[in-house]
């Protein structure tokens, strides 16, 4: 019999379960293996749990996990056993005219992690996917751990929404949604510079972090009401930059109200029914740009990593529940009645 793992699996809407499955292994020369230290539930992940979108049953979940390197494949130069690494929830060529330009996330030979949330993790195309971590776990912190889990998605992804929506110094910046990357997209315009950066939230929690991460307002309104605040805010003009952190229609149609004429919109939500009007943004001159996150190329080349370990920023501070990968169905139930910001997953 093949050796088994621990892994979270998705039974089906609302609800989730542990199960022995076999255990990660090599399956090309370019893979690596990874021990997971550290584990997370993404809000992403709650769009299944709550029915809103389509996964596998009976299947494993998750994309995001920092971890220790067990083994890798014949043609792996770029780490060795016992390297810890981050593990971006995009794996990537990192070769290829995409990935030269920045944006790992959308390689065409690359895809996404799906099975995270285990003991083990197969790592494909790992030369171009991994974010070497000096040293081993145990020479950090469970706080400066925390924030490293976040390079692994939430606070790329909150950054990408800031580089997308353009964020420079002096603007003035709205950020849709108060989740996990909403709150790093408020740490990620505070680091860009802007001056004025609005957060909509109805959280007193949540808001609260929001200030802390550099949040100068925070708007509780939604809809129209929301629009009408944010544009007597800024005289009559709407905000420079806005980055959706949402997805949702709601949250889109916002967005495109209060965005100033030839402002630029940061969109990294995944979308849900949302539409956007080609004349709408065409007499309005706005921009509309992002995506998936290419997280590799900001936790290195945009210095997310350094500022990380620097101390420079802590966004691990948006773990406010922690769970052990028992307690799985726990962790999901809490992100999704709003107990907790994100849940993390120790192992």
């Amino acid at each position: 019999m093949s050796e088994m793992m621990k892994a979270a699996i998705f039974v089906e809407p609302g609800r989730m379960t542990v199960d022995e499955v076999p255990k990660a292994r090599l399956e090309a020369d370019t893979d690596a293996v990874v021990r997971v230290v550290r584990a997370c539930v993404c809000g992403s992940d709650l769009w299944y749990f709550r029915g809103a979108s389509d996964h596998p049953r009976n299947s494993q979940i998750g994309h995001e996990a920092i971890g220790v390197v067990e083994q890798v494949g014949t043609a792996v130069e770029s780490v060795k056993p016992g390297d810890f690494v981050v593990l971006p929830f995009p794996y990537s060529c990192g070769k290829c005219p995409v990935c030269r330009a920045g944006f790992e996330s959308v390689c065409p030979h690359g895809g996404y992690f799906g099975a995270s949330q285990a003991q083990y993790v197969r790592v494909p195309e790992a030369d171009g996917t991994v974010v070497v971590v000096p040293g081993s776990p145990e020479d950090y912190s469970d706080e400066t751990l925390a924030s490293l889990l976040t390079i692994a998605d939430v606070m790329s992804t909150g950054y990408h929404a800031a580089a997308s929506a353009e964020v420079k110094r002096g603007d003035t910046a709205v950020v849709m949604g108060d989740g996990a990357v909403g709150l790093c997209g408020v740490l990620s315009a505070h680091m860009r510079g802007a001056s004025r950066i609005i957060a909509m939230s109805r959280h007193e929690d949540r808001a609260a972090l929001a200030r802390e991460f550099g949040a100068t307002d925070i708007v509780p309104e939604r809809d129209q009401a929301a629009i009408d605040r944010v544009l007597e805010m800024t005289g009559g003009y709407g905000a420079d930059a806005v980055l959706e952190c949402v997805g949702s229609k709601q949250s889109f149609d916002t967005a495109v109200g209060l965005i100033r004429r030839g402002g630029v919109i940061g969109r990294v939500g995944l979308p849900h029914d949302v539409e956007i009007s080609a004349e709408g943004t065409f007499y309005g001159n706005i921009g509309i740009k992002g995506g998936p996150a290419p997280v590799r190329h900001y936790d290195l080349h945009a210095g997310l990593l350094q500022a990380v370990l620097d101390g420079t920023i802590n966004p691990g501070r948006v773990f406010t529940g922690e769970y052990d990968l028992d307690h799985i169905q726990d962790a999901y139930e809490a992100m999704d009645q709003r107990k907790v910001i994100k849940s993390l997953i120790r192992f």
